[in-house]
């Protein structure tokens, strides 16, 4: 490293920058050759304006294809400056085909044009002149920033030092040296644009509303220009092929979201789907739902349903539902193709032998194409046992794994194609291919599979096929859960969830059970963004979605979890009376809905204590308490037990207006309908389940669900629909579930109406 940081130092570079270029290990490697290189080219001497244009060259230039070129340019004193280098690496971005045409790139380039300091005189007092007025008006509070980049404009290839002087010299002319009056001006100007201490950073992503705000930020390629992005592989058939792509699509975006139907989503896939279908439609493009059906053994009917009605119901409608077995015919025939170019092999070698990092180099490797395409048929008419061959591509992945395998032998029954195939195609060999098939232009993906991407373009290139652009971003992780198929799967043979859309979960169908809206999974989705980064994202983010949403569109209600009768001795009236309560309190235009108030009424048990605690604001022996929305306040007079229990409370009520101001309001149900109410709280009790001693299950809070099998609701919601939300008064958000029947509804608790306070 040492060495490194010294040959940086000698072309020009800082300390502190040579020491962090040598620590990142590609492009040090890059930057020494270019160093070499030059060396060669100049006769050892580079100074300190050729040093850092070998510093931008060796970082910016994708193509090392054209490094020699460019470094011949820049050595020649063709290319002087950072913009004619810039100007030059787009040239073979936009033209990465060879030869070379000289011309063009010269003009591109600026090469051999010369702009002389009586051109950008010239220009600069034209630029003046048109807003002389203004600045004689203003001075010195002009943004005279607005001239350079005119004059940059006008002379593209002028050195930026040299307008600049010639800007402030011909300013000095005009307005004279700066006064007292000019300086003052300037730090009351600077004090209107300082910054409030409150201001958000600009990374911040809160006021992204939708995910279309989120596609707005992104910078990707457009249709058919695949070849402009970074590690893109261009071969001398890619510019012809991507012609042919364009004609076929007439330059539409598409994407797609492609699942593997061997479970049900989860939240993680939310934020798939919103990008995917978002960026199509964003876009005027379209987003295909792709099943990527290609392991027969887990993939059940269940799942393909629950998957496309999980998309339907954030709100999205696929241009297409395809799967991967629509295109087994082509991507055998393709791997024939392989086979014949040499560049797939028939192996038998077993799966441990091959598993790993270290796994031992195939003795088959390199065995006739002829004899590779007997086996590949035999394997396909099922005459060699499952596990004894596989076929397998000569290509190294990025993460060092050496030649994937790209068919294996399945004597199990698919979905679809029935027993028609007993040769399945693996993730690595379909995946890029069927995006191939299917023009996609943006193959969106986590993280996890950049790793792939290099065998993604060289299957593609190698079989002389349309390649997608692959783009990764991070994946949205969320603590306190597990949201692998195979923990799920072993939560509920445990018992310790019921299935796939148990509450307590983050599966899609689980958070709809459990009643939060799909606008607030998508509003939380829009507000996490998209990059690249892996991080763990605090459910609070989410929930705070689904209260904003809940907040006004869930009608408010009342309803007592666990009773205590309460008997009011004096009751007003001689019959029940009505009250006219509103759905929404904040919103005076909104509906309303009639309750009871009788002589007996039912509260929360809890709302009750014979004494107060120091911070206990609710019905004591000696405390009275207000009654929502009747105008009274109650007044405890005698506690009758059984068992050691309060049973009943006898009380009395008094008009609040001729009261003192209750210490609190507590809520109640009169002629009440009895339902259960099921309150969940945090499956597991740490934030990573899978780093606890022993595993996940042994996280598992056995008190992550309570149940209220005598709860009491208001009769106003006694037909409520399955998948209705209420807000509780005082209790939370609920949601009416599945499991209710037409005698009793049964309720989940959605969240509850605020993080913990602590007060009573």
């Amino acid at each position: 490293m040492e060495a490194n940081i010294e040959l940086f130092k000698s072309i020009g570079l800082s300390d502190s920058k040579a020491k962090e270029t040598s620590r990142n290990k590609a492009i040090a490697a890059r930057l020494t050759s270019v160093i070499f290189e030059a060396r060669k080219l100049s006769g050892n001497k580079i100074d300190g304006g050729v040093g850092n244009l070998l510093y931008q060259l060796a970082t910016e230039l994708r193509s090392q294809s054209k490094m020699s070129y460019l470094l011949c340019c820049i050595c020649n004193k063709e290319i002087k400056n950072k913009l004619q280098l810039s100007a030059a690496i787009k040239y073979f971005v936009d033209n990465p085909m060879d030869p070379v045409d000289d011309e063009k790139f010269k003009i591109a380039s600026g090469i051999g044009i010369v702009v002389t300091p009586k051109d950008i005189k010239a220009v600069v007092t034209q630029l003046i002149d048109d807003v002389k007025k203004e600045i004689l008006n203003r001075r010195y509070q002009f943004n005279f920033g607005t001239l350079i980049f005119q004059a940059r404009d006008k002379l593209k290839w002028a050195d930026g030092k040299a307008v600049k002087s010639e800007i402030d010299a011909q300013i000095v002319s005009l307005l004279g040296s700066k006064t007292e009056e000019d300086n003052l001006s300037l730090m009351q100007a600077k004090k209107k644009r300082k910054p409030l201490a409150s201001q958000k950073p600009s990374n911040d992503t809160s006021f992204l509303g939708t995910f279309n705000d989120v596609i707005k930020t992104l910078n990707f390629h457009k249709p058919g220009d695949n070849y402009k992005t970074d590690g893109y592989v261009v071969t001398d058939k890619t510019m012809d092929i991507l012609q042919h792509h364009l004609k076929y699509t007439g330059g539409q975006v598409r994407t797609r979201f492609p699942p593997e139907p061997n479970g049900i989503l989860h939240i993680g896939h939310a934020k798939a789907i919103n990008f995917n279908f978002c960026y199509a439609k964003a876009n005027g493009g379209i987003c295909f739902l792709r099943y990527d059906d290609t392991n027969p053994e887990v993939e059940e009917e269940e799942y393909f349903v629950g998957i496309l009605d999980a998309v339907r119901w954030l709100g999205y409608e696929p241009y297409k539902v395809t799967h991967s077995s629509d295109y087994f015919k082509e991507l055998y025939l393709y791997a024939i193709e392989l086979i014949n170019r040499g560049l797939a092999y028939v192996c038998h070698q077993s799966g441990d032998d091959i598993r790993g990092y270290n796994a031992l180099p195939s003795p088959w490797r390199d065995r006739p194409i002829g004899e590779s395409l007997i086996l590949f048929e035999d394997m396909k008419n099922g005459k060699i046992d499952e596990g004894k061959a596989t076929l397998r591509m000569k290509m190294t992945l990025e993460d060092g794994k050496s030649d994937p395998v790209a068919y294996r032998i399945k004597f199990t029954h698919h979905a679809r194609s029935g027993d028609k195939w007993c040769i399945y195609p693996t993730y690595d060999y379909t995946h890029c291919l069927c995006d191939s098939l299917e023009h996609i232009t943006h193959s969106l993906c986590t993280k996890e599979f950049q790793s792939r991407r290099s065998s993604y373009y060289w299957l593609c290139n190698a079989l002389d096929v349309y390649c997608p652009v692959q783009w990764e971003y991070g994946r949205l992780n969320l603590p306190y859960t597990v949201v692998s198929k195979r923990k799920i799967v072993k939560l509920i043979k445990h018992g310790i969830v019921q299935s796939w859309d148990d509450p307590r979960l983050y599966t899609l169908s689980a958070l709809r059970r459990r009643g939060f809206p799909r606008e607030a999974i998508n509003r939380f989705c829009a507000k996490i963004g998209v990059t690249m980064a892996q991080v763990t994202i605090d459910t609070q983010l989410l929930e705070s979605c689904v209260r904003e949403e809940l907040n006004s569109k869930a009608p408010r209600t009342m309803a007592v979890l666990d009773p205590l009768k309460v008997t009011i001795t004096n009751f007003p009236e001689p019959k029940n009376l009505t009250l006219s309560v509103p759905d929404f309190p904040h919103d005076p235009s909104s509906s309303r809905h009639n309750i009871s108030f009788s002589k007996v009424i039912y509260i929360e048990r809890n709302d009750f204590r014979k004494a107060a605690g120091e911070n206990f604001h609710r019905l004591t022996k000696d405390q009275y308490v207000g009654l929502r929305h009747t105008g009274y306040v109650l007044v405890a007079q005698e506690v009758i037990e059984e068992s050691n229990k309060d049973k009943e409370l006898l009380a009395v009520v008094k008009p609040i207006s001729e009261v003192q101001k209750p210490k609190g309001f507590i809520h109640w149900v009169s002629e009440p309908v009895n339902c259960e109410v099921r309150v969940y709280e945090r499956l597991f009790k740490h934030p990573n389940p899978a780093e606890i001693l022993g595993g996940f299950i042994n996280d598992v809070d056995k008190d992550s669900l309570k149940i209220f099998e005598n709860a009491l609701i208001d009769k106003s919601i006694a037909y409520a629909k399955v998948e209705s939300r209420f807000q509780f008064e005082r209790s939370g958000y609920f949601c009416v579930d599945k499991d209710s029947t037409k005698n009793k509804l049964i309720f989940n608790r959605t969240l509850k109406l605020r993080e913990d306070t602590g007060k009573e």
